[in-house]
């Protein structure tokens, strides 16, 4: 009963990582474009991990009869055999789950397939040695290997790609709105077809064959492709792609589409809030769909990982040392693993969606959507029967966010963070082979050896978290709810969201600025007034430091280098820091007691102010902009708003010539007035040109 409870406890530890480090697999680009907020995404996840854990698993499970392991139950097993292959899966638990828990520590997505793969790899060396018998499946194994090139590889591919030909139909199209309305139905045809084969061959392949055995269907395979020896042909009986399945994923794919086109036609894009503009609010209801999917199907697949090892090990207790080719699944086991699931979802899962949501790229909707659509198309691809190659969820989205990112150029991409995921994955296998080897070299396959070294494991576990708490996220925070569409200060904010609230603040001190400015030039006191603009100055300073080092410390990855928009940021922080020189030129002395004079002193800061106003018009496009995608109609706005700044300026140029000029032909009486006066006009001069470099500074943006 102790040996028992011990792996019922791992099996649970083992669910609960999995639920927190594959989850960024559905929910992470989500996230990341701001489709979803955290708190929504979290939910989301949790009930569709669940229902496809719990729902759409596999009632029975292989012991040893295939995969990585394979025995053959028609000789007799080695005395022993089964009682040790039990410590061996507990103890490949027990370092999977170890080892899932430091790459989540860590933020770093990792598969966790792979991860009890090499668990079961290490065990099964050592009880090859141990029964003089051969059991590991290197075919299996070279599949494994294989599959870390091949499946992010196509999947960045396939996202590529179809992030190319949503950016050439729609986001570069003159009217992308209008464009999208009638397009956007026409790609979701193949984008449900897709997910309406990969729901029945990936997520639902264990409903097929309970119906089956139920006979509420005649064949499984009418409906699923066959193991082996399968055709193309889809009225074969033995079909790789049955007509059934195709029938019924061309249906949800046409309804999708047609509800779609309905919806489409009598949304109103005018009244977009939340940061999206009309065409990624379309790519946002794509995106949550396909992240829904993908969030069933892992939880029907890789629930296995969690609870197959356990079935095993209950299967060998329960008959008192004898090992069966296939167990069922009890139901408590069931919702032990689908329950673990959606827990590590809700608790720890918030991780690895920020790395892969954030970190590699930045994401919108169309470029998620793309990332989605990619990790699904190449899932089934890989998943039929003729490839048959056990790909990871985990390599093939990240891959696919690799692809779209590399679609707005190599810079678009951080590879420090995809170098380190990418050695993750590398370590997954042996990692967990060595701890599981020690884990069960250590029991030796005895009860009260087991039970002292899965305890102390746990302590070891709890303890390095312990001292690695102070930079982590509080769970409480993790479920604040960061979103919702009535309140922009709900979104978790993208860089250029804040960059857009520099501008404000920056257009906040010129506007105390040009106040002082109106009641010095009236003979009024300005004093409070320029305090205002001190203070503003400093409240936009305190904000460009910590945007600043937001960027420094890479929580964003940029569409643009870095160093660039460092550049960008202290152009438009010096428009702030001239408007407070110009109120701190006002307290020196009187201005120059000519009314004509101070009119046009008036004239050039209301001018401008102006200037300041078009430029923070210009940020706001930029931010937009970027949030959908950096379309070719954004672009060219951006391009006519930057020219408008510049005419701004030219307006202000204009104004201080004139004013300048005025003060020069009339203020000899009072020289020392005349040059304060004229002073102040060139840091004013200097506000207005500081605005027309920092718009200047996005041309790279528009022509990239």
């Amino acid at each position: 009963m102790l040996v028992l409870a011990l792996s019922i406890l791992v099996c649970a530890y083992m669910a609960w990582n999995i639920g927190a480090n594959d989850v960024a697999n559905a929910m992470g680009t989500s996230v990341g474009s701001r489709a979803l907020t955290l708190k929504q995404a979290v939910i989301i996840a949790a009930i569709f991990e669940f229902c496809g854990a719990f729902f759409a698993g596999d009632a029975v499970t292989d012991t040893v009869r295939k995969g990585i392991l394979s025995v053959d139950f028609d000789e007799v097993l080695p005395d022993g055999f089964a009682n040790d292959l039990m410590y061996a899966f507990i103890a490949a638990m027990m370092a999977a789950a170890v080892w899932l828990t430091i790459a989540t520590r860590f933020g770093l997505p990792v598969s966790t397939t792979h991860s009890i793969i090499g668990g079961i790899l290490g065990v099964g060396l050592i009880l090859e040695v141990q029964h003089s018998t051969s059991l590991i499946d290197w075919a299996v194994v070279q599949k494994v290997v294989m599959s870390w090139v091949a499946s992010p590889l196509m999947g960045g591919i396939i996202a590529f790609l179809s992030f190319t030909v949503v950016r050439m139909a729609i986001l570069d199209a003159d009217n992308p709105v209008e464009r999208s309305k009638w397009l956007a139905p026409i790609l979701a045809l193949p984008t449900f077809f897709v997910l309406g084969l990969a729901l029945q061959f990936k997520a639902l392949k264990g409903f097929f064959s309970r119906a089956a055995e139920n006979g509420w269907i005649e064949n499984k395979y009418d409906w699923l492709p066959v193991k082996e020896n399968g055709v193309f042909n889809p009225w074969a009986e033995n079909a790789w792609f049955p007509i059934n399945s195709l029938i019924l994923a061309l249906a949800i794919g046409t309804i999708s589409s047609i509800i779609l086109w309905w919806v489409l036609r009598k949304y109103d894009f005018n009244n977009e809030r939340g940061g999206f503009t009309g065409v990624e609010r379309i790519f946002v209801w794509l995106q949550i769909i396909t992240a829904a999917y993908v969030a069933f199907a892992h939880g029907a697949n890789d629930r296995s990982n969690a609870i197959g090892p356990m079935a095993a090990v209950y299967d060998i207790l329960s008959s008192g040392g004898e090992l069966s080719p296939t167990v069922d699944i009890p139901l408590w086991l069931v919702l032990l693993g689908s329950a673990g699931i959606a827990i590590g979802v809700m608790t720890w899962g918030y991780r690895v969606m920020e790395t892969i949501g954030k970190k590699i790229t930045d994401i919108t909707p169309t470029r998620g959507f793309a990332a989605e659509f990619g990790a699904a198309t190449v899932i089934l691809m890989f998943s039929m029967p003729f490839l048959a190659v056990p790909v990871s969820t985990t390599h093939t989205l990240v891959g696919a966010v690799v692809g779209v990112g590399l679609a707005g150029g190599a810079k678009a991409v951080d590879f420090r963070v995809f170098g380190k995921i990418a050695a993750s994955w590398v370590a997954s296998l042996p990692a967990a082979a060595f701890g599981a080897v020690a884990i069960y070299w250590a029991s030796g396959s005895n009860p009260s050896r087991i039970s002292l070294i899965i305890p102390l494991a746990f302590v070891a576990v709890i303890y390095v978290l312990w001292k690695t708490k102070d930079d982590e996220i509080y769970v409480e925070d993790a479920l604040a709810d960061v979103g919702g569409v009535e309140s922009k200060t709900q979104i978790s904010p993208t860089v250029f969201e804040l960059f857009h609230k520099h501008a404000e603040a920056v257009e906040v001190t010129v506007n105390h600025m040009l106040e002082a400015i109106n009641r010095a030039a009236s003979g009024k006191d300005a004093a409070a007034e320029i305090k205002a603009t001190i203070e503003a100055e400093l409240a936009a300073d305190n904000l460009k430091t910590a945007l600043r080092e937001k960027v420094g410390t890479r929580e964003w990855k940029l569409l643009i280098g870095s160093e660039a928009f460092l550049h960008m940021l202290t152009r438009q922080d010096r428009i702030a820091d001239y408007a407070q020189n110009v109120a701190e030129q006002l307290s020196f002395r009187e201005l120059y007691e000519n009314d004509e004079a101070r009119g046009l002193l008036k004239k050039m800061a209301l001018s401008v102010a102006e200037t300041v106003a078009a430029y923070e018009d210009t940020v706001e496009i930029l931010r937009d902009i970027t949030l959908s995608g950096y379309t070719k109609s954004g672009k060219a706005e951006l391009l006519e708003m930057i020219r408008k700044v510049n005419l701004k300026e030219h307006e202000a140029d204009i104004s201080e010539a004139t004013a300048a000029a005025f003060v020069f032909s009339n203020g000899e009486d009072h020289p020392l007035a005349a040059m304060h006066m004229y002073r102040v006009l060139q840091r004013m001069d200097d506000v207005a040109n500081a605005c027309e470099a920092a718009a200047n500074a996005f041309l790279p943006i528009v022509y990239n």
